[in-house]
């Protein structure tokens, strides 16, 4: 008999990804998706880069365990990688499923859910070691430092719960951040075959998608630890997107988050050429600091001034209607007010369309766990900083909407909430990441041209159709 599962996703989209491939795998063999009471089994997929990301995937494996005793709670993601033991401890969990081995969840899931407590179809299935819980039950776990299994090849993609579903083509991260816990969690640098993206890229359009986001956990060095061509140079994420442009008829491409330094010249090249046409007008650089010696003790490979050569190469290449985003982590290991202070005029000089404000979290086992206990910045000076920002982000996100009122923009629809429904309106993303609020009821995944009217109390943009 079909089980039922749920499964809860935290984290990056690159992570979301992961949730995504092992709910498709598992309803592929028959398995339904329901709410956490009505689950024989709850994944929960972790993040962890941060102690609060943590705190979050414990609470919620205890609230599931208090809705739904009966249910079998399964842990995977950066947090099952990073320390299984302490998840496998907790009341109701079934199984920890570290990213080393996120490629057998689907099936470990399976047999587990059909209660066969060691699944061993063959020597992968294994576990690695077993946990007591308070009651004294074993929780297998699957977790271990060589990621072996670790790369989990989505099934075939299509427009459905998710309009823009992510393809995630990289896993892994070779930088070493003093802050960054992703290295232990994911691994080095692993590329998907460009001949598996092309495929998934034609399923997702031979199904009707309209637009899709490549992702990664370093999607810039995406091809670099793929064997070249002969006489060929290597491989590049430049290169992938100029496949994909050449040999499907995807409509629109969404690139996720890209580090400053992979933004090489032909990548840019192609926002000049595909920019709002093919390819969506949305920039996210991560940035962390706008202050060259914190990017220095953060181990960053990139100073201010690069970050600025950036921005505007991709403003001349993409015009005015380019949204940038970035990455903000306040309150690093021993940031003076002066520091604070360089970022927030180097936030305030540049054309950011959005920011994503982190407080700094020391991670277990990082060189910023000791650079934090010898200068620490008081949390209550951390919190001021962020209040600082987060006023400048809204700022700058309301000014940079603002602009575009009275023209029009391309937008694809979403799957709108249904409080927003009830008041008949739809939900839709514009090429460039602007959110936008159409009256009307509109179905999913449809592209329309947006004349811009003006902006919601809450900051959407509201437009009508262009007929």
């Amino acid at each position: 008999m079909p089980n039922a599962f749920h499964i809860e996703n935290f984290g990056c989209r690159a992570a979301r990804a992961d949730g995504e491939a092992i709910a498709e795998r598992l309803r592929a063999s028959g398995h339904s998706l329901r709410q956490p009471s009505e689950a024989d089994v709850v994944i929960v997929n972790t993040c962890s880069v941060t102690a609060e990301a943590d705190r979050e995937a414990r609470a919620y494996v205890r609230r599931a365990h208090r809705l739904n005793p009966e249910a079998r709670i399964v842990v995977t993601g950066c947090y099952a990688q990073r320390a299984p033991e302490e998840l496998a401890g907790l009341p109701g969990v079934a199984a920890v499923i570290g990213n080393s081995h996120k490629a057998l969840a689907p099936e470990i899931v399976t047999r587990l859910a059909a209660g066969d407590p060691q699944p061993a179809l063959h020597q992968s299935f294994v576990p690695i070691r077993n946990v007591a819980d308070t009651s004294g039950a074993l929780a297998p776990i699957w977790a271990d430092d060589h990621f072996a299994h670790s790369f989990l090849e989505e099934a075939q993609l299509a427009p459905g719960a998710q309009t823009r579903p992510n393809l995630k083509i990289q896993e892994g991260c070779g930088n070493r951040c003093t802050f960054c816990v992703i290295p232990q969690t994911r691994g080095n640098s692993r590329s998907l075959p460009e001949d598996k993206v092309l495929t998934q890229v034609r399923g997702f359009v031979d199904a009707g998608g309209n637009e899709l986001v490549l992702s990664g956990i370093n999607l810039g060095r995406w091809g670099r630890d793929l064997p070249p061509h002969p006489s060929e140079s290597r491989h590049s994420l430049a290169e992938m997107v100029r496949r994909i442009f050449a040999e499907t008829d995807l409509p629109r491409l969404r690139l996720s988050s890209i580090e400053p330094m992979d933004w090489d010249a032909q990548l840019i090249s192609l926002l000049r050429e595909f920019g709002g046409v093919r390819l969506a007008r949305h920039a996210h650089l991560p940035l962390q600091s706008g202050s060259d010696s914190v990017l220095r003790r953060m181990h960053r490979r990139y100073r201010p001034w690069h970050y600025s050569e950036k921005v505007l190469a991709l403003r001349q290449a993409a015009g005015p209607g380019l949204t940038l985003g970035a990455d903000v982590m306040v309150g690093f290991p021993g940031e003076t007010d002066g520091e604070f202070q360089e970022t927030a005029d180097f936030i305030r000089s540049h054309p950011f369309g959005y920011l994503h404000l982190f407080p700094f979290s020391p991670r277990p086992g990082t060189p910023g766990w000791d650079l934090h206990r010898r200068t620490p910045v008081p949390a209550a000076v951390v919190e001021q900083r962020m209040a600082a920002l987060r006023l400048l982000g809204s700022e700058k996100s309301r000014a940079h909407r603002s602009s575009f009122v009275g023209g029009p923009l391309e937008c694809i629809t979403l799957h709108t909430p249904e409080a927003l429904r009830m008041k008949n309106l739809t939900t839709a993303l514009s090429d460039n990441f602007l959110p936008v609020e159409l009256e009307g009821s509109l179905a999913a995944n449809s592209f329309v041209t947006v004349q811009v009217t003006g902006l919601s109390a809450a900051g959407a943009v509201v437009g009508i159709i262009q007929v």
